[in-house]
């Protein structure tokens, strides 16, 4: 049995390590763009069938906490999804929305403090 907890936890432990080089990634690139809810719902499907299964045989071992690692560590995906989605959000916002007014008025007051070159 120790050779199977063995083997699960090494599987967990090479997608552990992937989730923070993804939110790491998908934060540098600031944009949703690629990126899919549905997957990472999947994948918090799958961990949660996993960490199920894990209390339904009754084998709280500490491969259960590797689960868990992998949960913490997708839950920053989804912080970087959300953000990068409003990123791209604001990035969209129409011409004649107050928000776009605002935008240009910060952009005009700016240019309009620097000193002429």
């Amino acid at each position: 049995m120790f050779v199977a907890e063995l083997l699960e936890a090494g599987m967990l432990v090479c997608f552990g390590l992937s989730w923070p080089m993804n939110a790491w990634k998908a934060y540098k690139a600031g944009t949703a763009q690629g990126s899919s809810w549905q997957f990472l719902a999947l994948i918090c499907a799958g961990y949660a069938c996993g960490i199920a299964a894990k209390l339904t045989l009754g084998t709280l071992n500490w491969v259960l906490a590797v689960y868990l690692l992998n949960c913490v560590f997708l839950a920053a995906n989804w912080a970087v999804y959300f953000r990068n989605r409003r990123l791209d959000a604001l990035r969209e916002v129409p011409e004649g929305t107050h928000a776009a007014q605002d935008a240009r008025s910060c952009a005009l007051s700016a240019s309009a403090s620097r000193p002429a070159a």
